[in-house]
């Protein structure tokens, strides 16, 4: 059963009819062939770009749909349900969008934006290293700054859209200031010096391509540096709060579709001459599924109420992102359980469901990170 959704607007309403009649009709049919290919689906993208879903959280005036978090989040899920390699492809893109379109200066975004947003071309953002993923104030990636350019050189690790982005968010180390020596610099995909290590062999979004990122003196302009030297922690951060309502929804679209799957089934499952839905231990098991993802689509959607209203919103990005993805890990792999020996195999897309949802604990900060910002959010209460 499709999401009872309260769109803020008609014209919200108009937009996600759309978007499900795009993951229903273009999307859900090819995931599973796709991703079983690996297969990365940059004609979707285009498809996005073309009827404005690559911008739509960004202001109209430089090309963006100018739409509440709400409703992009509510996109999101949509995407999601149908195919997770977009929804989460979708995320990251506007991630990368974001330290441009909120810290750049006005000439910045009057040059580049548009550009972005626009649907031509596809972001990635390049935080993590081996040796900084939680602790992102370690990052080592070295930018030098000589006369016009910045020279950098390090790797980046867990990329998402790594060699086929055609911008990346790069944060570098500028200075050896600690978390006040990182800044953000704006890096074309065709940068010399910058190159894909092969993609990472992955359990799940295996559409979705995740690879290193090499730098050897990749020459970067001055121009690009996205706010001052030493802001980019905080860039990031700020991000990264925004980025985990994302996956929030993601993981709320994909626990959705493995209810629906689950569901669907038990209807049609019969044991002992009636429906395997009527027996009161899979009745119980259903309703704790449900509960589990409408739970956490409440989260996710106080969580942008309060972006979009101007107020704090770290807190609840935090909880919804955990939230949201323990119930996606949880209600998947009940999906499979309800399908019993069907669920196992690869006739039924409930396997690669819960495979998919595993990584949704660990990127946009583990859900062991989420637990240690909600601790000090209340201590500071």
């Amino acid at each position: 059963m499709p999401a009872d959704r309260m769109p803020p607007s008609p014209e919200a309403a108009d937009l996600l009819a759309l978007t499900r009649d795009i993951a229903r009709g273009e999307l859900a049919d090819r995931a599973a062939e796709d991703e079983a290919a690996e297969k990365f689906p940059r004609d979707v993208f285009a498809l996005l770009g073309e009827t404005g879903f690559l911008g739509l959280p960004y202001p109209e005036r430089f090309g963006g749909g100018d739409q509440p978090f709400e409703v992009y989040l509510q996109v999101l899920e949509e995407l999601s349900s149908a195919w997770m390699t977009v929804g989460v492809g979708l995320s990251v893109h506007t991630m990368a969008c974001y330290p441009l379109a909120t810290f750049g200066t006005e000439e910045q975004r009057e040059r580049w934006l548009p550009e972005l947003i626009s649907g031509r071309l596809l972001g990635g953002y390049a935080l993590s290293e081996a040796h900084a993923g939680s602790d992102a104030a370690a990052l080592s990636t070295r930018a030098t700054r000589e006369e016009d350019a910045y020279l950098v050189n390090g790797t980046k690790t867990w990329i998402t859209h790594g060699g086929v982005a055609d911008f990346y968010a790069l944060l570098a180390r500028t200075s050896d200031d600690g978390a006040r020596g990182i800044s953000c610099l704006l890096v074309d995909g065709t940068t010399s010096g910058l190159a894909a290590a092969p993609p990472e062999r992955k359990m799940g979004l295996t559409g979705s391509p995740t690879t290193e990122l090499r730098f050897v003196d990749a020459r970067v302009p001055a121009d690009r540096l996205i706010g001052a030297e030493g802001d980019g922690l905080k860039i990031a951060l700020s991000a990264l709060d925004s980025g985990r309502l994302g996956i929030a929804a993601c993981a709320v679209g994909l626990a959705q579709a493995a209810l629906d799957l689950a569901v669907d089934y038990a209807k049609q499952r019969t044991q002992f001459g009636k429906p395997i839905i009527e027996f009161q231990g899979l009745e119980f098991l259903l309703a704790d599924m449900a509960t589990a993802v409408h739970t956490a689509r409440t989260a996710y959607l106080d969580g942008a109420r309060r972006r979009d209203a101007g107020r704090s919103f770290g807190f609840q990005a935090s909880v919804a992102k955990l939230a949201a993805t323990d119930a996606a890990m949880k209600v998947t792999t009940d999906a499979v359980q309800v399908l019993g020996g069907a669920g196992y195999t690869r006739d039924f897309p409930a396997e690669r469901f819960m495979r998919e949802a595993k990584v949704l604990q660990i990127f946009e900060g583990t859900n062991q990170i989420q637990r240690m910002l909600i601790g000090r959010h209340l201590a500071k209460s």
